[in-house]
């Protein structure tokens, strides 16, 4: 038994939303001078019960103890005066704005620049952290943008720190620069929550490990004397493991050849620079890089969503004939026998409608396929049904709307409903950002049935551990370009990783 008096304590909190219970009774317990990695899958209540010690919500039932001393903490603000700071997936920072400006933003009192600067650099010198206080937001990388929101926090004074998902976008590289400073920063009697999905982090990092199943606490351990299978054992309630069994493509052939491929945003800003590869029946191809070096844009091309600047785009057919893509909008390359299927980065955004439910967001792919003005319900709802219960997505009814769903379960019906049409080409972004462990190992499975069925599978994915061990070859973009294509069999996310730097040397593959 631990006999030091916890940093944080949390005792029987309870959080509801309407007839839903987020957390139910949990307890908490986090320590000056450790790393603790709160573990549980999606809905499991992991950021509910941190928004609430971060003053975002209030709790229900439950106390909270900072320091031996109960306290009510009603907003950020009485968080940050307690010295407790969150560091959100989605940073909160003004684009035009120097790194300075954004971490005084807000702070009463005036404004005395060159002091801030200073008091900046301390913090980094002292941490181990890079970034310039005098750099605009807008030319900073993502590891960058997430270094200034730390740098925030503690600026503020904050001596408890939790991080949300803080590698979901890093690079190998990015990710043991983080983890170096949050030993540091333990190492200076710190108290750091870490909320991840991924366990060889876990393992790495923490000193302690916290997990919630289905708003319950399960219980705690010392990382040290626990591992990997265990956890996700505690996470979902029964054995589960990731066995993809990739086998060897068979009879591949060209099914989508990008020639010399050019494209620029909305803004004109070059986003891929001569882009050349092919993609192959029956074989899954990764397309790995930094986020937004072009792979968001790439998947857009392909599909028509996309206009390109220069190069070409083409559809092989099994006789090797090939028709261009480019120029056609979706519905044409859909109506020519192409099945592209496109799961987006942005679920809510562009890939389904929240308001819908799901029985009519499965009819958005398929409704003009009609042959009258009135659209057959009754078989998108069957198909909605039929993902339901594949997938096991956790909702009323197929009628329930999107928006009311979780994330990991709104993920779930994004993908069902692309491979439902037995696409002959599946393009797939971010298709487990997000999620946890057990919905993350149905979508693999779900991508590696496809490649068994002679799909040409291209996956763009954040975790290069993932992308080794699914993909048979990996293209990797650095700054719109492509540094090399390696042999999924043969390489390691190091070398991938070193490649999204432009540290990589040609491709094997």
């Amino acid at each position: 038994m631990d006999n030091r008096i916890p940093a944080v304590k949390m005792r029987n909190i309870t959080k509801r939303f309407g007839s839903v219970v987020a957390n139910d009774k949990c307890w908490l317990d986090v320590y000056r001078g450790e790393i603790l990695a709160l573990l549980g899958e999606n809905g499991s209540g992991k950021t509910t019960l941190m928004n609430m010690l971060s003053g975002i919500y209030f709790p229900d039932e439950g106390t909270i103890a900072i320091d031996g001393k109960e306290v009510v903490i009603a907003s950020p603000k009485d968080a940050f005066d307690l010295g407790i700071g969150m560091i959100h997936q989605h940073y909160k920072l003004v684009d035009v704005f120097t790194a300075a400006e954004n971490i005084v933003l807000g702070l009463p009192g005036k404004l005395d620049m060159r002091t801030a600067s200073a008091k900046i650099r301390e913090i980094c010198g002292k941490y181990g952290f890079e970034v310039d206080p005098d750099m605009k937001i807008y030319d900073m990388s993502v590891s960058q943008k997430q270094t200034v929101e730390i740098v925030k926090v503690l600026y503020r004074g904050a001596d408890i720190l939790i991080l949300d998902e803080p590698t979901a976008v890093l690079t190998p590289q990015e990710t043991d620069r983080l983890f170096a400073v949050l030993r540091n920063m333990r190492d200076d009697g710190k108290a750091i929550v870490i909320i991840t999905h991924k366990m060889h982090e876990v393992e790495d990092l923490s000193d302690r490990v916290a997990v919630l199943r289905k708003g319950q606490f399960t219980g705690d351990m010392l990382t040290k004397n626990t591992n990997a299978q265990e956890m996700t054992n505690m996470m979902v309630g029964r054995p589960v493991a990731l066995n993809i069994n990739r086998t060897e493509p068979e009879d591949p052939k060209p099914r989508i050849q990008v020639r010399d491929l050019t494209v620029r945003d909305m803004e004109g800003t070059l986003k891929l620079d001569h882009v050349s590869f092919t993609a192959c029946s029956g074989e899954i191809l990764g397309i790995a890089g930094i986020s937004g070096c072009g792979q968001k844009e790439l998947l857009e091309a392909i599909a028509g969503l996309q206009p390109v600047e220069t190069g070409d785009i083409s559809y092989v057919e099994s006789d090797g004939s090939e028709e261009s893509l480019i120029g056609k909008d979706p519905l044409d390359i859909k109506k020519m026998g192409v099945a592209l299927s496109f799961v987006p980065e942005d679920r809510l955004g562009m890939g389904l409608v929240g308001s819908m439910d799901l029985g009519d967001n499965v009819m958005l792919r398929s409704y003009s396929e009609g042959n009258s003005v009135f659209t057959d319900r009754k078989k998108s709802y069957k198909v909605a049904r039929g993902i339901v219960e594949y997938f096991d997505v956790v909702t009323p009814s197929v009628e329930t709307p999107v928006r009311r769903l979780s994330g990991g379960n709104v993920q779930k019906v994004l993908v069902g409903r692309e491979i439902v049409n037995a696409p002959k080409v599946l393009l797939t972004a971010y298709a487990t950002r997000g999620l946890d462990i057990n919905s993350s190992y149905q979508i693999y499975e779900t991508i590696s049935e496809q490649k068994r069925k002679g799909v040409a599978v291209i996956y763009v994915g954040e975790d290069l551990d993932v992308l080794v061990e699914l993909c048979d070859r990996i293209l990797v973009l650095c700054g719109g370009r492509v540094s090399g294509v390696v042999d999924g069999r043969k390489t390691n996310k190091r070398e991938i990783g070193a490649m999204m730097t432009r540290l990589g040397g040609e491709g094997r593959g």
